[in-house]
């Protein structure tokens, strides 16, 4: 079965790491308490390729940021649409949301729906 994957790709500064995966543990059982498949938030570790470009340099981090490789995966896009639907009139969300300033900028964020094409 291909699914259908919401990715992305965040920078954080890494004074934040742990604010951040707190928060993000906290939205991952929303996302999962709607029928999410996966939720998954990945830490960079080996960003200083040589090979393509590498991500650092691709979202443009800042001195004392890394990168968080993200991604949640869903039965079709439909499916997708169900769930962040439900997600986003979760009471819970809303109040991670609204409590206080997020732990990166939002506005540097990159993010994208994907088709499997390939599940191997």
């Amino acid at each position: 079965m291909a699914h259908y994957i919401d990715g992305f790709v965040i920078p954080v500064p890494k004074k934040n790491v742990n604010v951040y995966r707190r928060m993000a543990q906290k939205a991952g059982k929303v996302w999962r308490d709607h029928g999410a498949l996966e939720f998954r938030e990945c830490v960079g570790d080996d960003l200083n390729i040589k090979m393509g470009k590498p991500f650092p340099r691709g979202i443009k981090t800042k001195p004392g940021e890394t990168v968080l490789f993200s991604y949640i995966v869903f039965k079709s896009r439909a499916h997708r649409d169900r769930v962040n639907a439900g997600v986003m009139k979760d009471p819970r969300l809303a109040k991670m949301m609204g409590s206080k300033a997020m732990p990166f900028d939002v506005k540097r964020m990159m993010y994208g729906g994907f088709k499997t094409i390939v599940d191997a």
